[in-house]
């Protein structure tokens, strides 16, 4: 869509918008769908969650849509991943939202990466050239629980600032939450612990956290750079370490073509574990259910079954 049919399409729809009564007491857009399922597991039935990337979409490339914009119109709060993971449709849409509150620096504007300690941070500058590398450090993060609650704490004491007549409740949803992620925790640990040290293979860059987290190791990724689609030449050499390395698995997000991924599993051999990338908090799905998902997939690729 051109700027100017975008311009004007999201003119004609505030309109319509700014007509609308308000629900919620605090209304909050958040950039990717993990983000919006823990926030609306912290904002309970006070706050009215709403993500913008569906979770079966490459958070790195989100059409920047006029009715993107329209929820981001009258958020009270925009939550974003950070690390420039949605450098390249974010910045459209919170200029064609007209709402001060959510630009960047704005009191209603949080990147989230501020909770955690970024991993994979280059050494030297970076540029394009080098495919999606992302200079502050990698920003899928919420792979990891422990990532998880230091977010869902910042996250709430911004919205007890924004909304604090319901700040209490926030707190005590967070708690609960805390509670149930760290119990949640334990339990994948134990069903993952045969995870430690084990080779695997990756399509892209995602799972720096959730390696850190379960101890296995990313011996090569299909990719040839980060965003670049894989080519014969580098799969050859990919197939060729993972065989060396016995690699155990196959590790892919479920917004990527398969058609290499499954190429590679079946000639190494090794599982194709499909990630699920999102929680599909439309649907209902809670963080840890999504989390649960994703640990039996890993559990039935450590048994030797694929996606």
């Amino acid at each position: 869509m051109s700027p100017f049919r975008f311009l004007a399409a999201l003119s004609a729809a505030l309109l319509c918008l700014l007509s609308l009564p308000a629900h919620a007491d605090l209304r909050v857009v958040a950039t990717v769908p993990d983000l919006a399922a823990i926030a609306k597991t912290i904002g309970g039935d006070k706050a009215q969650v709403i993500p913008l990337a569906l979770p079966t979409q490459d958070p790195h490339f989100v059409d920047a849509k006029p009715n993107l914009a329209l929820e981001l119109n009258r958020a009270d709060l925009l939550l974003a991943i950070g690390l420039q993971l949605e450098i390249g449709w974010l910045p459209t849409l919170q200029n064609g939202a007209r709402n001060p509150r959510i630009v960047s620096g704005g009191q209603g504007y949080m990147e989230v990466s501020q909770f955690i300690r970024p991993l994979e941070i280059p050494p030297v500058s970076v540029d394009r050239s080098q495919g999606d590398v992302h200079p502050g450090g990698n920003p899928h993060f919420l792979y990891d629980p422990r990532n998880v609650v230091r977010v869902a704490q910042g996250i709430t004491e911004r919205m007890a600032t924004l909304d604090a007549k319901n700040a209490d409740t926030y707190r005590a949803n967070l708690a609960k939450f805390t509670a149930e992620v760290e119990k949640a925790r334990a339990g994948w640990e134990q069903r993952l612990a045969g995870l430690k040290g084990v080779p695997v293979v990756a399509y892209h860059r995602t799972t720096a956290y959730l390696a850190d987290w379960l101890g296995f190791e990313t011996i090569a990724y299909l990719e040839p750079k980060p965003g670049i689609p894989p080519n014969p030449a580098h799969v050859a050499q990919v197939l060729g370490q993972g065989r060396q390395r016995k690699a155990r698995m196959v590790l892919q997000e479920d917004y990527y073509p398969n058609t290499t991924a499954r190429l590679v599993s079946s000639k190494m051999p090794a599982p194709l574990v499909v990630m699920p990338a999102g929680t599909n908090v439309r649907g209902g799905q809670t963080y840890i259910q999504r989390m649960d998902e994703l640990v039996q997939r890993l559990e039935n690729g450590l048994k030797g079954q694929g996606t």
